[in-house]
C-alpha cells in the first residue's frame, strides 16, 4: 500500500545491515511493521542472507535524531554538528563507547553510511578534557569574553583552528555576535595561529640544543692546553736528567 517506505540502507554483506524506514500513517509503526510478529519478517530476510544481522531503524528528517537512531543500541548523550562539512561529533557515556563504535568500528561505520554524515564518536570523559582546553583557547582571542565564548562553544565553534576557517556570515548568526565582531574574532584566531606557528619555528631543534652548551663554554679549553704545555715541559726536564 506504500505506507511503509525504506529510506536508506547500509550493509556489510554477510555480517550486518542497517535499514531506515518511515511510515506515512502515524498510526502505523514502520519498525514494528518490518520486524513482524516476534521478529518473523526480519528473521526470514536474515535467514535468506545466511544469518546477516539486520537493524531496523526509524527514519527521522532531523539529522541529529536520525543519527541517534542509527547508532542504536548505543545511547547518545550529546551531539555537536557541523552543517557545512556534514560532520557530527557524537558524545556517549564511557561505558557506551565500545557499543557505539561496534566491533572493528562496524556500528558507527554503518550509521555513517545510513545517514550520510561523517561521525566521530568520543566518550564523555575525553570530550570534557578536550572541551576545557578548547574553551580556554577561545578566551585568549581579542574581544571574546566568557559570554561570547559560551555562545561560540554552544554553537559548535570549540577551538581557535575552527574559528580561523569560519565564515563570518555564519558566526554573525550567533546571539551577541554581529558581522563586525565575527570578522574581528576570525582575524584574531588567524593571528593567534600565526603567533603559535612562529613560536614553534623559533624553537631550536633537539640536536642544536644538545650541542649548544659545548659551544658556549670556550673558556673550558684553556686548562686543557695548559696541562699539555706542563706535560711537555715535564717530559723535557725528565729527558735532560736522564742525559
Amino acid at each position: 500500500e506504500g505506507i511503509v517506505k525504506i529510506m536508506s540502507v547500509a550493509r556489510e554483506p554477510g555480517s550486518r545491515a542497517k535499514v531506515a524506514v518511515t511510515s506515512s500513517d502515524p498510526d502505523i509503526d514502520p519498525v514494528g511493521a518490518c520486524v513482524g510478529m516476534r521478529g518473523s519478517r526480519v528473521q526470514a530476510v536474515s535467514q535468506e542472507l545466511r544469518g546477516e544481522k539486520i537493524d531496523i531503524i526509524k527514519y527521522d528528517p532531523d539529522p541529529v535524531k536520525f543519527v541517534c537512531n542509527g547508532l542504536q543500541p548505543a545511547i547518545v548523550s550529546k551531539v555537536v554538528l557541523d552543517q557545512i562539512k556534514r560532520v557530527m561529533l557524537i558524545i556517549v557515556k564511557d561505558d557506551q563507547l565500545s557499543q557505539a563504535i561496534g566491533r572493528k568500528g562496524q556500528n558507527v561505520r554503518l550509521a555513517s553510511q545510513l545517514t550520510g554524515w561523517d561521525l566521530d564518536v568520543v566518550s564523555e570523559s575525553r570530550y570534557s578534557k578536550a572541551s576545557a582546553d578548547g574553551y580556554k583557547e577561545l578566551l585568549t582571542l581579542k574581544g571574546v569574553g566568557a559570554a561570547t565564548a559560551d555562545a561560540l562553544f554552544d554553537a559548535g565553534w570549540q577551538s581557535v583552528d575552527e574559528l580561523a576557517e569560519a565564515p563570518p556570515e555564519e558566526l554573525a548568526t550567533i546571539p551577541g555576535v554581529g558581522l563586525t565582531k565575527a570578522t574581528d574574532i576570525i582575524n584574531s584566531a588567524k593571528e593567534r595561529l600565526e603567533t603559535l606557528a612562529t613560536e614553534k619555528s623559533a624553537q631550536p631543534e633537539g640536536d642544536e640544543a644538545e650541542e649548544a652548551p659545548a659551544e658556549e663554554a670556550p673558556g673550558e679549553e684553556a686548562p686543557a692546553e695548559e696541562a699539555e704545555v706542563e706535560a711537555e715541559e715535564s717530559a723535557e726536564e725528565q729527558q735532560v736528567e736522564e742525559d
